[in-house]
C-alpha cells in the first residue's frame, strides 16, 4: 500500500512507526520522551534507509525492506516529533508525516512514518540491510 500524506491528527488512538534515532537505544529514544509512548512491537515496512551522518531517512515503498518499532502515542507527543522531525504543514520541512498500514505481530495498525524530502537523500549511502543498528 502507497503511504498517503498526513496533515491532521485524528482522536482515535496513535502509532508511529519509528527507525532510526527514535528507536529504543538511539541517540533519541522515544522512551524517554513525555508524555511516555506505548511499545507495541517489532515492525518491517516498505521503504529504503539513507544514512544522513548522525541521523537516518527513509523514503517509503518499493521492494527494499526498513525495520523499526511501533509505539501508541499521545498527541502531545505527536506535536513533539513533528517538530523534532522538522515537519511542516506546507510539506517543505525536512520531513514528510506520512501514514502507513504496518503489521505488527497479528495486528494491522495505521502508523505515521516520518519520511525524508526526497531531494535529501540524493547521493547519500543507502543502508542496505534496512536497520540503521545494523549499518556499517
Amino acid at each position: 500500500m502507497m503511504p498517503q500524506a498526513l496533515h491532521a491528527s485524528p482522536a482515535a488512538d496513535r502509532y508511529v512507526f519509528v527507525y532510526g534515532t527514535l528507536r529504543s537505544g538511539g541517540s533519541n529514544d522515544i522512551a524517554r520522551c513525555l508524555p511516555a509512548p506505548q511499545f507495541v512491537g517489532a515492525a518491517e515496512i516498505a521503504g529504503t534507509l539513507h544514512d544522513l551522518g548522525a541521523y537516518p531517512g527513509a523514503r517509503l515503498g518499493g521492494s527494499a525492506r526498513l525495520y523499526g518499532e511501533v509505539y501508541r502515542i499521545e498527541p502531545a507527543l505527536e506535536a513533539q516529533l513533528d517538530q523534532l522531525e522538522e515537519v511542516r504543514p506546507d510539506d517543505q520541512g525536512e520531513y514528510l508525516k506520512r501514514q502507513v498500514q504496518v503489521q505488527v505481530g497479528a495486528r494491522l495498525l495505521d502508523c505515521l512514518v516520518y519520511e525524508i524530502q526526497a531531494d535529501l537523500v540524493t547521493g547519500r549511502p543507502v543502508i542496505a540491510s534496512g536497520d540503521w543498528f545494523r549499518r556499517r
